[in-house]
């Protein structure tokens, strides 16, 4: 992804989006209904990423470059629906294209893989559910306050919007950790 290169010691999965200067008041408050289809279509798409991956790591040591291509497309398509959910954008969310929505998930080598990890990762996560329980909670009422504020104001108040950004980057890590597989690296307890 072109817009948001590796940096050497960054963590592999990173998670951004554009604040929008001007709002469509009229899509915002109809945002509730405008998402039914897409969530819908999101749904059907996203089945079980993590047993396909695990096995193939466990007993082949191969994490297969269209599944992980796959994966990454479906996350960053995720990723988009949650920002169109959250606000964040207000363009309709693309099955495609990048839009405004920026989600880096660097591509693993499997050798580098602990193959034993993928059995126990989602349960080493366990500290981050906690936490983005609550943080995601957290969003839920400043995404409410966000979108009164769109419809008096026809803006996003910033410390809003880049708090619910950053719950997503954290939410994107904790994901390619323990469902994605795609690093070993634990993923940090920060909204940065």
């Amino acid at each position: 992804m072109s817009s948001m290169p590796a940096v050497p010691g960054e963590y592999p999965v990173r998670f951004s989006v554009d604040y929008p200067e001007r709002r469509d008041r009229l899509s915002v408050l109809l945002r509730p209904l405008l998402i039914i289809p897409i969530v819908v279509l999101y749904a059907l798409l996203a089945g079980d990423l993590v047993a396909p991956i695990a096995l193939m790591l466990l007993f082949r040591r191969k994490y297969q470059r269209w599944w992980f291509e796959w994966n990454r497309e479906l996350s960053r398509f995720g990723a988009r629906v949650g920002a169109y959910a959250l606000l964040l954008r207000d363009e309709y969310p693309s099955t495609d294209e990048e839009q405004s929505v920026h989600l880096a998930i660097d591509e693993p080598d499997a050798a580098q893989l602990n193959r034993w990890l993928p059995l126990v990762k989602w349960l080493l996560a366990i500290p981050h559910y906690l936490i983005l329980v609550v943080l995601v909670l957290s969003v839920v009422v400043t995404t409410f306050i966000a979108w009164v504020a769109i419809l008096v104001t026809g803006q996003y108040p910033r410390g809003l919007f880049e708090y619910a950004v950053g719950v997503g980057r954290w939410c994107n890590r904790v994901g390619g950790y323990a469902f994605l597989l795609v690093t070993d690296r634990y993923p940090p307890f920060s909204l940065k």
